[in-house]
């Protein structure tokens, strides 16, 4: 189990390394550039943009209390107001995605990593008038993509900055297949290499390694001299930059400005908002563009550079270093390593994380074993479910849902299965109760149910486990603990009925209660889960939302926003003092104001926590080694 949350400390930390490590490639990155303008220095823009952003970060962390929220928006913000060339704004476009999808955060997990970057895709798409795929575009779409995936399945930051990190190199990879110019330079494209550079070392952090610097190459990574020469007649004019703020009172139109400059020139890149905007754009007569500049807004930071004297300056360089190269070859062979690549290896934990990963995954005590004194069986309705049912310490998880609720055989044969004097289970269902009860009757040793009616239940159930008791001990004090939590499943009425004196239409949202009595409905998802949770009883201090198949993390992720803002704004929906425990609660390993998981199916569950005390993961870990060592 890797790193599962990071606070603002550890962002800021993980930011820096980012920076040092593009800025130790960055020359590699110089050495790649072709597109939009052969001129070396997507490198050099991309860290004094980063670099920009990483100085508001460290102000905004002085004293050490920032959180993540504030940490991303100062980043962003620096980004902004410090972005240079092309790639530099596209960068600045993704830390503002980032930034605006950890607004209200103290700290992040997978999921929330994995929105962020999703969110900085869509704002740096959104920055540029004419989109091109094979850049960095397309390295930060597909990484994104990745890491949502692999965060609805484990969700911690180790594993999901992983798969983004892989993802994004065989991103960069694939460039010179979308893009021609990079296919006849025989190069990547260079920002995305450089946005891969930052994953890179972000990742070292977490698994507590230094960015290093690249080897030296085997062969040259520059575009060919001659793929340089034969676009030089091309000419690429002027590029033009500057930040325009609007008047006082006045508000800017990103999209008209966009527009007009369309008209004037290529690359147009408007990143910003209603206040101030980054403008960058590529054509022969820089003028006009000040001039439009001046009579929207006001402008500062200005900068102009004949693009043309700078590629040709490249090509000359590169030229040189071609002919030299010519005449003193370096060692290396056909099977050197590619220049600049870094194999990155997870570090070990030998704490209580190592200890859930160890004979704990839902497979059983291994073979030869000693019997355990107590073992678990779970119903769960999907893989989601089913993982964090693991992460308990569960040893055998059957597949059930509501519509698939398993037989009293597969039961049975989930206990014969267990090295295990006793055995719970954990029904998860109200229509699975009765047949794990006539199991306890069947089985060859003694059995307790836990009579919980949905997977937020048993986890409750789960923390109150103490293996130290019986099997029918601890089942009614977890019957006990499980009922304790209210919960929710939302669904969709699949034709007209009455429930309980409430018409329900075909198609509209309904909230349920452990019992599938009708609670709310609305034609909006979101509207009903609201009214749902302001009938619960008051005095709860923790809100978990668990989603599956029909909905996806950006929905999930707007309805965790909406409720959020139902508790802190005007219209609670909890008492004051549960509101205040909040940012308390967040920081808890299993216990979190806001916590996203997936699940294999269709009913997502709200479940609200009371105000009793609820241990954390070294809490469990504690219980679980008890349970190991126990004779």
């Amino acid at each position: 189990m890797g790193r599962r949350s990071c606070d603002g400390p550890g962002l800021l930390g993980t930011f820096r390394a980012a920076v040092a490590n593009l800025e130790l490639h960055v020359d590699e990155i110089n050495g790649l550039n072709v597109f939009p303008v052969p001129d070396g220095d997507t490198g050099s823009n991309m860290l004094a943009t980063v670099k920009a952003a990483l100085s508001e970060a460290e102000a905004a962390a002085v004293g050490g209390k920032a959180g993540v929220d504030r940490i991303s928006a100062a980043a962003s913000f620096g980004a902004l107001m410090g972005a240079r060339g092309n790639s530099g704004v596209i960068t600045s476009q993704i830390l503002r995605g980032f930034a605006e999808a950890l607004a209200g955060k103290s700290r992040f997990n997978g999921l929330d990593l994995a929105n962020a970057l999703e969110s900085g895709t869509k704002a740096a798409y959104g920055a540029v008038a004419k989109p091109v795929e094979g850049t960095i575009l397309t390295v930060i779409r597909e990484a994104s993509a990745a890491s949502v995936v692999i965060a609805e399945r484990e969700n911690d930051l180790e594993t999901v900055l992983t798969v983004t990190l892989d993802a994004a190199e065989k991103s960069v990879a694939r460039t010179p297949s979308l893009l021609p110019i990079l296919r006849e330079a025989g190069v990547v494209d260079s920002g995305g290499q450089g946005l891969y550079r930052l994953f890179q070392g972000a990742l070292l952090f977490l698994v507590g390694r230094a960015p290093e610097a690249a080897r030296p190459a085997a062969v040259p990574t520059a575009a060919k001299p001659s793929v340089l020469v034969a676009h030089a007649d091309e000419g690429f004019g002027y590029e033009t930059m500057y930040l325009l703020q609007a008047r006082a009172g006045d508000h800017l139109d990103v999209d008209g400005i966009r527009d007009r400059l369309e008209g004037m020139g290529e690359s147009v890149l408007v990143a910003g908002d209603s206040r101030a905007v980054k403008v960058h754009v590529h054509n022969e007569r820089p003028d006009l563009v000040i001039a439009y500049g001046l009579e929207t807004g006001s402008l500062s930071r200005i900068s102009v550079e004949n693009l043309d004297n700078q590629a040709r300056d490249v090509r000359e360089t590169r030229a040189a270093e071609f002919t030299a190269g010519a005449t003193n070859e370096e060692p290396g062979g056909p099977g050197a390593e590619p220049a600049g690549r870094v194999h990155v290896a997870a570090v070990p934990v030998e704490d209580e994380a190592a200890l859930f990963a160890d004979g704990l995954n839902g497979k059983g005590p291994a073979a030869g074993a000693s019997s355990l004194p107590l073992a678990v069986v779970a119903v769960a309705a999907g893989e989601g479910l089913a993982a964090i049912f693991r992460d308990f310490g569960v040893s055998r998880v059957v597949v059930g849902g509501q519509s698939a609720n398993p037989s009293t055989g597969e039961l049975l044969e989930a206990i014969r299965g267990l090295d295990a004097r006793e055995v719970l289970v954990l029904p998860n269902n109200p229509n699975v109760v009765l047949a794990a009860r006539q199991v306890a009757h069947l089985a060859d040793r003694p059995v307790a149910v836990v009579a919980t009616r949905n997977a937020a239940e048993g986890f409750a159930a789960l923390l109150a486990l103490d293996p130290t008791k019986n099997a029918a001990d601890n089942a009614t004090e977890m019957t006990s603990a499980g009922r304790a939590v209210q919960t929710l499943s939302v669904t969709t009425a699949v034709r007209d009925a009455t429930i309980g004196g409430v018409k329900v239409r075909e198609g509209q949202a309904i909230v349920l209660d452990p019992d599938d009595g009708l609670v709310a409905v609305d034609n909006d998802t979101s509207t009903a889960v609201l009214a749902a949770i302001k009938a619960l009883e008051p005095g709860f201090e923790l809100l978990t939302v668990y989603y599956g198949d029909g909905t996806d993390l950006a929905a999930t992720e707007a309805l965790t926003r909406r409720i959020q803002d139902g508790t802190t704004r005007g219209a609670p929906l909890a008492p004051d003092d549960a509101r205040a425990r909040l940012d308390r609660v967040r920081a808890e390993d299993f216990a979190r104001d806001r916590f996203a998981r997936p699940v294999a199916d269709d009913r997502p569950t709200v479940r609200a926590r009371g105000a009793t005390a609820v241990p954390g993961a070294r809490d469990v870990a504690e219980r679980v080694r008890k349970q190991r060592r126990s004779p």
